[in-house]
């Protein structure tokens, strides 16, 4: 007879991320999850809390059903389908019913993940409720340029992360930074030659390094209340194509204005679940520009269990308990680089005196998940981001437009909402 847990999370994707949630589970409820993943990952490989199922075809969804419902099937507890990966939040909402008997599937409905993630609908609800966005335009893979009211530099990226994520052409990346018309002209040819004809979201570049940069969660229950809106200073994002703008070192605190405003977008969308919000404050002015909303938990979702605010704790009293816990946010420092890179690109005294003070956290290293193959990993990933931000962090030149390599300029001063 199998001893009955609080839960069994199935977890879908190997990173950072899905580890992080594993761990969250961990942390709160003492059980051990499934993540599936397309490929083995070294993140969730030999983690003693965590049973990793590989499955190629994971992105069928045909094939994904059913694996979900063979897990349920001999789980220890009642099953939640779980993910950090905006095309698996689409594909557990498209095929709820088809799970709904054996597994609570925490994410919005099809029509309001619709409105977000398709990015020219994000822009547009912006400005319809009076939220800061940059200046927007639309441009669909292999379009001309034609006329364009923006000025460059520009921010181009995909409005169909799943589309986006099956067509490869050089010098494809998650964001790109484009300086000029002859550059989009070249970057909306290349990827309708991939085969990418969906939306281009084209945005005025708000200038400034990632210390500009703002991260806030929010939690809204089934009835739409905002539960939860915590959120933090970015001080270092990953350049590498593939993790552009992942957040590399937070610290967390109260962010008045950008939790005002996520709490409008949430309360007026009437969303359910997490949401995550990438925030950019512009140097020049002050104001605190929303780029996008991920309807999810995002890859740095760590920093919220660290400050106290777990999100297991959250999901388990809107679907299986009702009991919502009472908690009260710390401030801490998530980081996944080593700390003298910290030194070395952060350079604004009042932001490194906080940090200096701050409870230091790693949401890889995990005292109760002891592995000798997976802590020598994580160390060696860890000192791995030294020669990465040698090669991929780039240069601020003036102005704030990032130059194309190098390391960082000094930081703009503290925002007093963050110490």
């Amino acid at each position: 007879m199998r001893n009955h847990a609080a839960v069994h999370p199935v977890i879908l994707g190997g990173d950072a991320g899905a580890y992080s949630l594993a761990r969250a589970f961990h942390e709160r409820y003492g059980v051990r999850s499934t993540v599936v993943s397309v490929r083995p990952t070294p993140n969730v490989a030999h983690s003693t809390i965590i049973r990793n199922v590989v499955e190629p075809r994971l992105d069928d969804p045909a094939v994904m059903v059913e694996l979900i419902r063979r897990l349920a099937a001999t789980a220890p507890g009642p099953v939640m389908a779980l993910t950090c990966v905006d095309w698996y939040v689409r594909a557990l909402a498209e095929h709820r019913e088809r799970l709904s008997d054996v597994a609570v599937v925490p994410y919005p409905s099809v029509g309001l993940l619709d409105r977000v993630m398709d990015k020219r609908r994000f822009s547009e609800l912006c400005r319809e409720i009076g939220v800061p966005h940059p200046r927007t335009e639309v441009r669909d893979g292999g379009e001309a340029v034609g006329d364009l009211d923006l000025r460059f530099p520009v921010i181009a990226k995909p409005g169909d992360n799943t589309a986006w994520r099956q067509v490869s052409f050089r010098g494809k990346a998650k964001v790109h930074l484009v300086r000029d018309r002859t550059e989009l002209a070249a970057l909306l040819d290349a990827a309708g030659d991939a085969g990418y004809r969906r939306p281009m979201i084209v945005q005025e570049y708000v200038p400034g390094d990632d210390s500009q940069m703002r991260i806030m969660t929010t939690y809204s229950d089934q009835a739409g209340k905002v539960r939860m809106a915590w959120g933090g200073r970015v001080l270092l994002e990953e350049h590498t194509p593939g993790t552009l703008g992942n957040a590399a070192a937070i610290l967390t605190g109260r962010l008045a204005q950008v939790e005002a405003d996520a709490r409008r977008l949430v309360e007026h969308l009437g969303w359910t679940g997490f949401a995550n919000f990438d925030v950019k404050v512009d140097p020049r002015t002050g104001v605190r520009h929303f780029l996008e909303l991920n309807p999810r938990t995002g890859r740095s979702n760590y920093y919220l269990t660290a400050s106290g605010l777990n999100p297991a704790a959250f999901w388990m009293a809107d679907h299986l308990t009702g009991r919502w816990p009472l908690m009260e946010p710390r401030e801490v420092l998530y980081r996944t680089v080593p700390g003298f890179l910290l030194d070395r690109y952060v350079h604004d005294e009042s932001v490194r005196a906080a940090v200096r003070g701050a409870r230091v956290v790693h949401p890889l290293k995990y005292g109760r998940d002891l592995s000798p193959r997976r802590d020598a990993w994580v160390r060696l990933a860890e000192l791995n981001q030294v020669r990465k931000f040698a090669q991929h962090h780039p240069l601020q030149e003036p102005g704030g437009v990032p130059g194309r390599s190098g390391a960082g300029e000094p930081l703009a001063s503290a925002e007093r909402d963050v110490a």
